[in-house]
């Protein structure tokens, strides 16, 4: 009698292991389309805007200088800005999005 408790014990502790596994299978799932998989797309879309930049794009940066691309080479782009049109240089990678773009206003 004891041992067929015992066999019962077993098999239910198994079952529960498995469950645990699934759940914590589950949770990773979730956690990679509700978490990783946003943040990818956002990033890819962020990184295709900054490649499609062109001379005449009004850009804001990541400091929050507002200004008009005048030059765009590889990766710096050379903005002007202010009445005085002085002329900033800045790396692609420091520019926040487009001047008026909905999406970077949020941001």
């Amino acid at each position: 009698m004891t041992l067929i408790l015992t066999a019962q014990a077993q098999q239910s502790s198994n079952i529960m292991s498995i469950v645990m596994i699934g759940v914590l299978v589950l949770m990773l799932v979730l956690y990679y389309f509700f978490m990783l998989r946003p943040q990818k797309k956002k990033e890819q879309k962020i990184a295709e805007m900054r490649k499609n930049i062109t001379v005449g794009d009004e850009v804001v940066t990541i400091g929050g200088i507002i200004g008009t691309v005048v030059i765009s080479r590889d990766d710096k782009v050379m903005i002007e800005t202010g009445n005085d049109k002085s002329k900033l240089t800045v790396l692609r990678s420091s520019i926040k999005g487009l001047y008026g773009d909905e999406e970077t206003e949020k941001q």
